[in-house]
């Protein structure tokens, strides 16, 4: 009894029990069948010597309840006993001491199987808070979050998949993040599939209740043709203060064991631990990215109420020694020296509106999408394009005239590109987005201007009245 109680193999113990019944008893057949129905125990019966040909005689056969503080867990079977006496009250009394014992048995091998999943989940919600709240270095964008609690929660699971859903934007839920040992084309028709919004599974997910089956494929709760690759399921919602985020879905593939109490109680929790990681770890990216926005605030402003006004204060004081100079040469050398800096003024200005910009999720102004296509064209010019705005093209422009600029830009930049490819040196090139100058017809108008100062090559020029812009 000893050695059967301290054997936390519950397999092993259970073998054991059934070799020591057949001993004490002379039974040439023993075996402890379980009553396995949340799925903790090991597996099938256990048994010891060759099974009974046949039904056995009544006295030829002793079966006795396994139980531990009221609760089933099985039976305790001997059989074919030596003799011609068969199995007597003392051999009763010794196969109900030994049940007992497989009742303790099978409760200690239980209690720590639970306790080392426990630690196992515990420690895998603790790797997913400290994998979200790692930073930007570590890969910890939006997306990627959600890939991190789909992988762990997999792995944990021991399931097939693991995805993660969001609410989609025409009602349902949404796959936007999968982990799964299955092949590519399950993968491929899972991403971004999904779950309609009559679905019964959605009612109760956006109800903040989990959704469990043993058979996803069979359920007439699922209506997704996702789930035909599925068997034993958790859905559990990723809840935190009160509000349902989505949901972390935990697929076994059909015919695998269904889910335990245990694992269920413990993926409930994990997925409400993983909702509270990703809340921090959005949080966390705001703050980060509202340091960078400050941080390109100040420089922005630094750089007006600095390099700006210095700048200024410089073209102003050679443009009065342009006025005083006598000699023609110094007079225009002075001259092109105060329209250099007024040509950095403008393209310093421009900097500082691009510092300026909203994040990345907000539309981009005219402005910021004329940036990007000079900077698209940088690496076949070999040199950065010089931008300068005039007027308050953001507010001004219309989309239909943003398009049609933006599209001239694309032609000119590509005209130029092509040029440039036959030339070893770097190629100059200057873009002027101008709303001062009328065009032809006195009407309001936008004028693109791109030239190659280094090339006698007319510049190219595309204009339009303006048809009046948010700010108009």
């Amino acid at each position: 009894m000893v050695a059967v109680g301290s054997d936390h193999d519950p397999r092993r113990a259970l073998g054991r029990i059934a070799e020591t019944a057949a001993s004490l008893t002379g039974a040439r057949h023993a075996a402890v069948g379980l009553r396995d129905e949340d799925g903790d125990g090991p597996g099938g019966p256990v048994t010891h010597g060759p099974s009974p040909e046949g039904e056995p005689a009544a006295g030829d056969c002793l079966e006795v309840p396994i139980q531990v503080r009221g609760e089933l867990f099985g039976t305790l079977y001997v059989a074919g006993k030596d003799g011609p006496e068969g199995f007597g009250d003392t051999d009763l009394h010794l196969v109900r001491v030994l049940a007992t014992e497989a009742g303790i048995a099978l409760s200690n091998a239980r209690m720590h199987g639970a306790a080392r999943q426990r630690r196992r989940w515990i420690d895998g919600a603790a790797s997913v808070t400290t994998a979200l709240l790692a930073g930007p270095e570590a890969g910890s964008s939006a997306r990627d979050a959600l890939t991190v609690v789909a992988e762990k929660g997999r792995e944990l699971a021991e399931a097939a998949t693991g995805a993660v859903l969001l609410p989609h934007a025409g009602g349902g839920m949404e796959v936007v993040a999968i982990s799964t040992v299955l092949p590519e084309t399950v993968r491929a028709e899972a991403h971004r599939g999904r779950i309609p919004p009559q679905s019964p599974v959605v009612h109760q997910i956006h109800a903040g209740l989990a959704v469990f089956s043993d058979d996803f494929a069979g359920d007439p709760r699922s209506i997704s043709p996702m789930s035909r690759h599925y068997g034993p399921t958790m859905l559990l919602p990723l809840r935190s203060n009160g509000r349902v985020l989505g949901a972390l879905a935990l697929c076994r593939i059909s015919g695998d064991r269904r889910f335990s109490h245990t694992e269920r109680t413990l993926g409930t929790q994990f997925a409400a631990q993983a909702a509270v990681a990703l809340v921090l770890a959005d949080r966390h990216r705001d703050r980060e990215r509202l340091a960078v926005f400050e941080d390109r605030d100040r420089i922005a402003r630094d750089l007006h109420d600095l390099v700006i006004q210095r700048l200024f204060a410089t073209g102003m004081l050679l443009e009065t020694a342009r006025r005083k100079a006598v000699l023609p040469e110094v007079r225009d050398g002075v001259g092109r020296a105060v329209d250099e800096l007024d040509a950095t003024i403008q393209e310093i200005r421009t900097a500082i509106i691009a510092l300026q910009q909203g994040p990345s999720e907000a539309p981009p102004g005219l402005r910021t999408r004329v940036l990007r296509e000079a900077a698209a064209a940088t690496a076949s010019l070999g040199t950065r394009p010089s931008v300068r705005f005039t007027g308050p093209v953001d507010t001004r422009v219309d989309d239909m005239g943003a398009r049609e600029l933006l599209a001239a830009l694309r032609k000119a930049l590509a005209t130029v590109t092509a040029a440039a490819a036959a030339r070893p040196e770097p190629t100059r090139v200057e873009i002027a987005v101008d709303l001062t100058v009328p065009p032809p017809g006195g009407r309001p108008g936008i004028r693109l201007t791109v030239a190659r100062p280094d090339d006698d090559a007319p510049p190219v020029v595309w204009e339009r009245p303006l048809r009046g812009g948010p700010g108009a």
